[in-house]
């Protein structure tokens, strides 16, 4: 069976509206990048585990499934925090790698508590609108990630709202740039660090839980794609670029899931890792830096 222009058009509108969550995902490695200029490797580990425990505190208490989107965040932004205590606080800023490598040294410590509490099986996550499919003509759109796409953007509004309207997102777009400085001025480093790390994980435990709630499982396995398809869309929006971040995230889910249509399950990932080769050879520094120039 041949694929037309529709099949092509509709692949690239679901993997939009599922970009929304690599977004969110991009955002928090780009935030982290921004204020502190390192990477935290375990953030996408601590949206996973959020999820879990999100899910595991409705199936336990017997709560209406929809919670699973406000616990799964707060137990992310509580994880970001002990990331921080842990790989990050207390480690001198002069050493660049040793945060990296205590992060990576996270992600895999979270994934294994991860996969002892269940087993390493995967397990059936709630989805909502899952029986709203609109159509419009020819195309379709499901319910479920039109719920993803508006609590992403709302996610988003949040953020920015947070970053450019009020005293915290003054403190850290100021230890962000001049560290020094902004403890000249009052501003505790380290606090406003912590702070960072709360809100970009309790952004992550939202991608995490409706990551989830699209696929319709969660799964241990999800950690390194969503950790390699965040760092991606970071690298591609361009390292500290909020607004590259979120046009990446939906970029890098448009493309993905087009060439899941053309090529398959298997050859998908191939081709987003070269979208990345491309960025990285003619651009460097995101969508939103200037082409380089080569002799």
């Amino acid at each position: 069976m041949g694929i037309d222009f529709v099949d092509i058009a509709q692949a690239i509108i679901d993997g939009l509206l599922f970009g929304s969550t690599y977004a969110l995902i991009g955002l928090g490695f780009t935030l982290i990048f921004g204020a502190m200029h390192k990477l935290n490797l375990a953030y996408a580990a601590s949206a996973i585990a959020g999820a879990y425990v999100g899910l595991a505190m409705i199936t336990l208490t017997g709560l209406p499934s929809v919670l699973a989107f406000f616990l799964g965040p707060i137990a992310s932004g509580v994880i970001g925090f002990a990331v921080y205590v842990t790989c990050f606080r207390y480690i001198p800023t002069t050493n660049m790698l040793a945060p990296l490598m205590a992060s990576i040294g996270a992600l895999f410590f979270i994934d294994e508590i991860v996969i002892h509490a269940t087993a390493g099986s995967p397990l059936s996550f709630p989805a909502v609108m899952e029986d709203i499919y609109l159509e419009f003509g020819d195309f379709g759109f499901r319910g479920d990630l039109i719920f993803v796409l508006a609590i992403s953007l709302i996610a988003m509004a949040v953020l920015m709202y947070i970053l450019f309207r009020t005293r915290l997102g003054l403190a850290t777009r100021a230890v962000s740039q001049q560290p020094i400085a902004a403890e000249l001025c009052g501003i505790a480093g380290h606090r406003t660090n912590a702070i960072t790390f709360v809100v970009t994980g309790a952004l992550g435990g939202l991608a995490g839980c409706m990551a989830a709630a699209a696929v319709g499982v969660i799964s241990p396995l999800l950690t390194v794609p969503i950790t390699v398809k965040g760092l991606i869309v970071t690298v591609i929006g361009g390292l500290g670029s909020i607004p590259g971040a979120i046009i990446a995230g939906f970029a890098v889910g448009g493309f993905e899931n087009l060439f899941l249509l053309l090529f398959g399950v298997n050859q998908r990932d191939i081709y987003v890792f070269l979208l990345l080769f491309v960025f990285l050879v003619f651009r460097p520094g995101g969508v939103f830096d200037t082409a380089i120039e080569r002799d």
